[in-house]
């Protein structure tokens, strides 16, 4: 019968196992008959891990064997190929056969491609050159008045920026002008208006009435327009303005300073009769006089001291008022050293002395705001200048008030006075 053999994954079963051996068959009839079932496995079992251990030590050789063939395989090919690499590199790298050094040397070197192009490409005697193209593009920009510069700089060539400007700045002098030639104009017409209205000299009161206004509120002061009203001498009404010196200054005497307003010319010696007048009139201590710059006599203007009384000058069509502010002062000043006793009297040429700066400082003022007038384009720089020069005015007004408390200061150490 024939045997036959089935294997699962964990079994092996074998049907009609027929063995023909005598040596065994004698081996397992000596053993029990219980045990030859199990002896009989014991044996298939040995002979197929026998039979598989020496399968296994078979293929450990072979790949032994396998493996030292190929070591020696891949130890020829890496020195065929370090031997090839080694030509490359010498081939490519290599001092002065290299094709790199070659190739670097053909570029770089002292006779390279790099250095002729360089050479070429900057060489300001080629035309074709970048800095031949530079420096042509430099001449036509900026070389000769042909050049884009001198085309956009100047002024008389028609499309500039300049010429643009210059047309805006022109008609805005144009403009400048024509508004103070109309200013100019105007204050003609007013001028001559005035002078034939039969109230000439109203309109003048009218506004020297508020400058001194102003000055006297910040004195303490009190003003009075009394050109209307008689005075102490029978019908007469000399004097326009009475300027009453703030009281605790005059120790409660009643001080004043008479003010006259002159529109119109006079002789001065029939002027310095009127004065007189005018103090009398209205028990003045001083008198001021004030003239519009038409009316003013010769010698006065900007300001003058003849006597003891005080002439100035003042425009009312302008703002300017630092002469009738220092001519103001003044006749304050002269007001409060008459109530001083004869026998001390103040530093006369201290006082000459700021006086006459006083008037050269105005002088200057009055010859800037002219000035202001015809040139526009220093308007910034003569106001300041204007500033200093005011400035200056009252500095002076203030050493000759300063003279006034060192004489106060002799008289009377108790109660100072000050203007």
């Amino acid at each position: 019968m024939k045997s036959h053999v089935t294997v699962s994954s964990d079994r092996i079963v074998v049907e009609h196992l027929e063995l023909v051996d005598p040596q065994l068959a004698s081996f397992v009839g000596q053993r029990d008959p219980a045990e030859h079932a199990e002896l009989v496995e014991r044996a298939l079992r040995i002979g197929l891990q026998t039979i598989c251990s020496a399968g296994v030590s078979l293929s450990t050789d072979v790949v032994r064997s396998e493996f030292a063939h190929l070591t020696e395989r891949l130890e020829q090919t890496h020195a065929k190929a370090a031997q090839a690499l080694e030509q490359q590199l010498r081939a490519n790298f290599g001092d002065g056969d290299g094709r790199l050094p070659r190739t670097l040397e053909q570029f770089l070197g002292d006779n390279g491609k790099l250095r002729t192009i360089v050479a070429e490409l900057f060489d300001p005697n080629r035309r074709e050159g970048a800095m031949g193209q530079l420096t042509t593009q430099l001449q036509r920009y900026f070389d000769g008045d042909a050049s884009q510069l001198a085309r956009l700089l100047d002024p008389t060539r028609e499309g500039s920026p300049l010429h643009q400007f210059r047309n805006e700045l022109t008609t805005e002098f144009r403009s400048l002008q024509e508004r103070l030639a109309a200013l100019e104009a105007g204050e003609k017409a007013r001028a001559e208006e005035r002078a034939k209205g039969t109230a000439k000299g109203i309109d003048f009161e009218d506004v020297l009435e508020q400058r001194l206004s102003e000055m006297a509120r910040l004195q303490g002061d009190l003003l009075e327009r009394t050109g209307n009203e008689a005075g102490d001498a029978i019908r007469s009404k000399k004097g326009d303005f009475v300027l009453g010196i703030d009281p605790s200054r005059t120790r409660g005497v009643d001080l004043r300073v008479v003010i006259e307003a002159k529109d119109r010319s006079l002789p001065l010696r029939r002027f310095a009769a009127e004065l007189a007048e005018a103090k009398a009139n209205r028990r003045a201590a001083v008198a001021l006089a004030v003239f519009t710059p038409p009316s003013a006599p010769s010698g006065v203007a900007p300001l003058a001291l003849i006597g003891s009384d005080v002439y100035c000058v003042h425009d009312p069509e302008t703002d300017d008022s630092v002469a009738l502010e220092a001519a103001v002062r003044l006749a304050r000043i002269l007001a409060l050293a008459s109530l001083r006793e004869s026998s001390i009297q103040l530093d006369v040429p201290a006082v000459q002395e700021a006086l006459a700066e006083i008037v050269r400082q105005v002088g200057e003022v009055q010859g800037m705001k002219a000035r202001l007038t015809s040139i526009s384009n220093a308007a910034t720089d003569v106001a300041g200048t204007l500033d200093a020069m005011r400035a200056g005015i009252l500095r002076s007004v203030t050493d000759v008030e300063a003279q006034l408390e060192v004489v106060d200061s002799q008289t009377d150490t108790s109660r100072p006075l000050s203007a």
